[in-house]
């Protein structure tokens, strides 16, 4: 009985999803190449991507708007998921996937040890055929991560970037947009330039950061790691990983948070639509469970971004 409960309560979400508006047409001409326009990307992470589509589909009711980016991490050699890639295109979004090296080494990777399992990813990539934003690293900066501040020198992180990104270019897979993404600053996280593998290597500036406290604002948190992004390059800048928290005030906040995108001329957002119950830094993130703070979101959406549609 409960499989055929969820299976019901799937089916009633993509139908009431089918008659979401979609997002607003975009002039860019058709290619591998993603719109670059202020206020224009709306993404979402849901919990148990990329096997399953429907928190997804849940998602987009409560925002009001089909996200145009979805999102999912790839551990190390697991290979590049085209199933979900191609369902998050034929709901009208790009996919976003971040490769997180828990179980490499990262020198070995910048000296080609894994280059048969990265020329494998390159390859689908490519034979997929449609934009693909991906990360590898993410949060390089910070000190929780095994391959960040103060576990592995910034230039060898440098190192096997580059050569991630030289041997998928070799592979053809040209579809890439390549997102650098950091912690937004903080006392534990390390000086942001020194991760920073120049521009020929990156396409967009991903920053993460979250409101975890009523003091929080949008330009407390990501204000300064802007600045300092903003001191060596001018490449478009996404919030690639964001929410707002219960502890926060994540009614008033979300607001905020959108008028703090457009006003520092981001790209948009990636919401982390989870829920977490781990204390300050592990709060609920969702917006499905508060009717006021899915209010809030679906009219910050609607009065702040309007949506790239993706080639």
């Amino acid at each position: 009985m409960l499989l055929v409960a969820v299976a019901i309560a799937a089916a009633a979400i993509a139908f009431a999803a089918s008659r979401l508006v979609s997002p607003a047409s975009d002039h860019t001409v058709a290619g591998t190449s993603l719109p670059v326009r202020p206020a224009s990307y709306l993404g979402v992470y849901e919990p148990g991507s990329p096997d399953a589509y429907w928190p997804v589909t849940a998602f987009a009711l409560a925002a009001g708007r089909r996200p145009n980016i979805v999102g999912y991490f790839s551990g190390w050699t697991q290979p590049f998921e085209r199933s979900f890639a191609e369902r998050v295109r034929s709901q009208g979004a790009v996919t976003i996937v971040q490769i997180d090296p828990t179980y490499a080494s990262i020198q070995r990777i910048a000296a080609g040890a894994y280059d048969g399992y990265l020329r494998s990813y390159a390859d689908s990539v490519r034979d997929f055929g449609h934009p693909v934003i991906i990360g590898f690293g993410h949060e390089m900066n910070a000190p929780w991560y095994s391959w960040g501040y103060g576990r592995v020198p910034a230039s060898t992180f440098v190192a096997a970037w580059r050569h991630i990104v030289t041997l998928f270019r070799r592979q053809h897979a040209s579809n890439v947009t390549w997102l650098w993404t950091i912690q937004a600053d903080i006392s534990s996280t390390g000086p942001v330039r020194a991760w920073w593998p120049g521009a020929r290597y990156v396409t967009w500036i991903g920053i993460d950061g979250y409101y975890y406290r009523r003091s929080d604002t949008f330009a407390r948190i990501f204000g300064p790691t802007i600045a300092q992004v903003r001191a060596f390059t001018k490449k478009p800048v996404l919030l690639s990983e964001t929410a707002v928290g219960p502890e926060a005030g994540q009614v008033a906040k979300i607001n905020d948070l959108f008028t703090g995108m457009r006003q520092y001329t981001t790209l948009g957002l990636v919401w982390f639509d989870i829920a977490q119950h781990k204390g300050i830094y592990h709060q609920d993130w969702r917006i499905e469970n508060n009717p006021k703070a899915e209010a809030a979101f679906r009219q910050s959406v609607r009065d702040g971004l309007t949506l790239a549609q993706a080639p």
